[in-house]
């Protein structure tokens, strides 16, 4: 191709944009001769520019000035101006105008260069004749305005995409930002110099008023921050490795999730008819105890609100313990534990117990002190909501009896015990169908001649999910009901692989047939099912 053609194509493209101005009675602007506000850019998530392909021109507070190349596209222009708080003035340019301004701001690799320009690395030697990096606090005042907006930009980024939780991993040469978005972990940017490995900690120590000078053991603390008018809190663990010190830090956004689940009902939540009917029954009775297992970040708090939103009533008092409290829940007391201060669950629970209940949230049973508080209070009139870390509907019981609680009083007190698991939702815009081979479906423990020609659904990946095939996660669960059998059988000791039998032989579904029953639908994919439950 000829410099004259390119020129031709650009020509044309510019032409087209005047077009589109025109038509939807925006201005047109040629970018190629506008000079850019790089701050300004700088200051906005380098994924979301690229994500609406749109260049931010001016900003007063109150309108904010964008050049994309489709001012049609109103629901872009309304998630803008919705995520921004700000009425959207837009004006048209070529899409490869803005693909090209964005490129010449350098946004991505400006903000991890200033980052990684102009500190004065000291380094003084251990008695051993090893180096080590040493932070003052005159060098973290003084300098460390590029680290403040690299780790405000890792911030910024994993709210705007969606992360519950940060990792900040130390390798050996280098240092790397993950974001785990719908329970998977995925790289969120190019991976940091490891001579920064230590002012990136520091500062997070600092946010979440840590010792910076202890690297040795350790750390938790938290952090809350207001980004675009919203109230975000932040959990830190710092734990220290071989090449330093890891930082994962949860997000928890409060406001979004109060929003999201201001009509939060257990329908909501993906469990099949069956299930949620059965625990629904559960859920209003007068007094015991329902116990709702799984791994961590199961979903296991989400389902014990949904229950509590549901029953909840002006003539009940609910009281909850948490660590720490994620939703705000209108009409129902909540309080966080703090252990420095000598609030744990065990105290709390007996403090709880003198207010008056009706309905008793315990966040999670972790001692045995706990479990045998839970317990009476279940048997004393109250009904208690509970969830402990369990695979399966059975190792709770395990894990109860190893507790050396009373197995007469656990069993009476149990209504019925919840397990869950979360899957990934393929995203409906991109999800693709296919065909198993026989070996796959083996493998997967499906009958290839009865699987062989179903249609399954597998991820893609577009822009509406970040490339990553999926959006949002939904529930899989299996549900046990304690009838007069299965509770003389487990006073018994009798194995819970016969326990299991009986409890299927009276209807109890299986959580991998639940996942199985998402995956016929097209909801998730085979590998995604196969990743959170047994093949059986």
């Amino acid at each position: 191709m000829t410099k004259g053609d390119i020129d031709g194509l650009l020509q044309a493209e510019e032409n087209e944009a005047r077009r589109l101005a025109e038509k939807y009675h925006v201005n047109y602007l040629n970018l190629g001769s506008f000079e850019l506000n790089r701050e300004l850019i700088q200051s906005f998530p380098v994924d979301f520019l690229y994500h609406y392909n749109f260049v931010p021109l001016e900003d007063d507070g109150r309108v904010l000035k964008i050049a994309m190349a489709d001012p049609s596209d109103l629901s872009a222009i309304d998630s803008i101006e919705t995520f921004f708080s700000r009425k959207v003035e837009v004006y048209a340019a070529s899409l490869r105008a803005v693909q090209e301004a964005l490129r010449r701001s350098e946004t991505a690799s400006q903000v991890l260069k200033e980052a990684t320009e102009g500190f004065i690395h000291q380094v003084v030697e251990k008695e051993s004749g090893e180096e080590e990096d040493v932070i003052t606090i005159e060098k973290l005042t003084e300098q460390d305005g590029s680290i403040i907006k690299l780790v405000n930009t890792i911030i910024f980024t994993a709210v705007q995409k969606r992360a519950s939780d940060i990792h900040i991993e130390s390798k050996e040469n280098v240092v790397r930002i993950k974001f785990r978005i719908d329970g998977v972990l995925t790289e969120a940017m190019e991976p940091i110099d490891r001579r920064f490995q230590s002012l990136i900690i520091s500062r997070i120590k600092i946010m979440s008023d840590l010792d910076i000078s202890e690297r040795r053991v350790p750390q938790d603390g938290r952090f809350r921050l207001k980004i675009k008018d919203k109230t975000i809190d932040f959990r830190v663990s710092i734990m220290p490795c071989i090449y330093g010190e890891d930082a994962v830090i949860r997000i928890l956004d409060k406001e979004m999730i109060t929003e999201a689940f201001a009509e939060l009902r257990l329908d909501l939540l993906g469990f099949s008819d069956e299930i949620l009917r059965k625990f629904r029954r559960y859920i209003v009775q007068p007094y015991g105890m329902i116990l709702v297992t799984g791994p961590t970040g199961s979903g296991k708090t989400t389902t014990l609100y949904a229950a509590l939103t549901e029953i909840k009533s002006p003539e009940d008092k609910i009281v909850t313990i948490e660590d720490p409290v994620e939703y705000q829940i209108e009409g129902i007391t909540q309080i966080q534990v703090n252990e420095k201060k000598g609030l744990t669950f065990e105290r709390g629970l007996r403090s709880i117990l003198r207010h008056d209940p009706d309905k008793i949230m315990v966040g999670e049973i972790r001692d045995p002190e706990t479990a045998q508080i839970a317990i009476q209070s279940a048997l004393t009139g109250h009904l208690v909501f509970t969830t402990v870390h369990a695979n399966n509907v059975f190792d709770v019981i395990g894990r109860f009896l190893h507790m050396h609680v009373d197995p007469y009083s656990f069993i009476s007190s149990l209504n019925c015990i919840l397990a869950q698991r979360l899957v990934r939702v393929l995203c409906p815009k991109c999800k693709v169908p296919v065909h198993y081979d026989d070996a796959t479906l083996e493998l997967s423990g499906l009958s290839p001649e009865k699987y062989r020609d179903k249609v399954f659904y597998e991820p893609k990946g577009c822009p509406e999910c970040h490339q990553t095939g999926y959006r949002g996660r939904t529930a899989i669960a299996e549900l046990l009901e304690l009838s007069d059998e299965i509770r003389e059988m487990i006073l018994a000791r009798k194995p819970l692989s016969e326990v299991r039998k009986l409890a299927e032989s009276e209807g109890m579904v299986p959580i991998r047939q639940s996942g199985l029953e998402k995956l016929f639908s097209g909801v998730t994919s085979l590998k995604d099912l196969n990743k959170v439950t047994f093949v059986e």
